[in-house]
């Protein structure tokens, strides 16, 4: 178990060396651009170009803004020509990019192996997925759920070993109680053999965790980079929702609309941790981890004030599912 817990924040870490991470659009004064109308934060490593006109507008007067401030700056000498050439040449200019109706895997050479292999392919079954429905919100909750289906054999069998250490736990918590204050090698390795005794009657695997986690993280942060970086996504609404409309933003505008979003956030967060939490862990490590996922529960929700609807529809779909796959879990036991 404690090389379950070693190798998952390194696979963090892994997932976050190798992803292509979303990069924010930032004007001459360092300061992110954001739509002040929606709230939401431009990408400067946008995947095609947008066709709403104040988004446009946005970019545009960017790229402008940033060739004036490099110019003054080579003007001035704090720069050389070939260091202007260079910062120019990465300002973004979506007028040369090509449509999201006209998007394809491979039209960005300089992508990378991450975005040409998981970012690319995931956009492209969302704009396709948008076009059949005719709906880009409806697009993401389908393609999330199609997206947790295909993983379902993985995950499913997740839970139930979830389940199966719960049922494991007083006869994990009587050996810990046994070996408490053992630290020869040979108390050591009775306990590991008893241990594995348990695993083994309750039908336990402690690493296959991280096959899921293998598959999931990589996949999650694929599909947020997706979202985040197609502006065609955040050009539509759903049910009265601007997919690219920020809570904080819309209930500032008098939309009360928007509050449901991050209580429902709240709900599918809470209780997709509530039904996975405790597993494998004594009393005081339960409580320590049921401490830790209340805050990051918090946590979550407050920053759901300031996210896009969009992603806000893909976390729920996301989170809801699987409730209703550990309830599935829960009921077949």
């Amino acid at each position: 178990m404690q090389k379950k817990k070693i190798l998952l924040p390194l696979l963090l870490i892994m997932v976050l060396c190798l992803t292509g991470c979303t990069k924010q659009l930032k004007g001459p004064d360092g300061k992110v651009v954001i739509n002040s109308e929606t709230g939401q934060q431009l990408p400067s490593n946008v995947l095609c170009a947008p066709t709403d006109e104040d988004i446009l507008k946005l970019y545009k007067e960017n790229k402008e803004n940033l060739e004036k401030a490099y110019k003054k700056q080579l003007d001035d000498g704090d720069i050389s020509k070939k260091d202007y050439e260079k910062k120019v040449s990465e300002i973004v200019d979506v007028e040369k990019m090509q449509s999201c109706k006209s998007f394809n895997i491979l039209g960005d050479k300089n992508g990378g192996i991450w975005t040409t292999f998981f970012v690319r392919p995931l956009s492209l079954i969302l704009i396709k997925v948008g076009e059949f429905l005719k709906n880009y919100g409806l697009a993401i909750i389908l393609v999330t759920l199609l997206i947790r289906l295909i993983m379902y054999p993985i995950t499913l069998k997740t839970a139930r070993q979830s389940e199966n250490l719960k049922k494991a736990q007083p006869e994990i918590e009587k050996i810990e109680r046994k070996y408490q204050n053992k630290q020869d090698q040979d108390s050591i390795n009775r306990k590991a053999q008893e241990t594995m005794l348990v695993y083994k009657k309750y039908n336990i695997n402690p690493f296959s965790g991280c096959i899921f986690a293998f598959i999931q993280i990589p996949l999650f942060f694929a599909f947020y980079e997706a979202l985040y970086r197609l502006p065609v996504l955040f050009e539509d609404s759903l049910l009265g929702y601007s997919m690219a409309m920020a809570p904080a933003k819309g209930i500032a505008s008098g939309n009360w609309l928007y509050l449901i979003l991050p209580i429902l956030v709240f709900l599918a967060t809470f209780f997709s941790f509530k039904l996975n939490s405790g597993a494998g862990m004594s009393g005081d490590q339960a409580k320590q981890m049921n401490t830790m996922m209340n805050i990051m529960n918090i946590v979550i929700t407050v920053m759901s004030f300031s996210m896009s609807t969009a992603i806000i529809f893909y976390w729920i779909t996301n989170n809801t599912f699987t409730i209703i796959q550990n309830l599935i879990v829960k009921r077949s036991k």
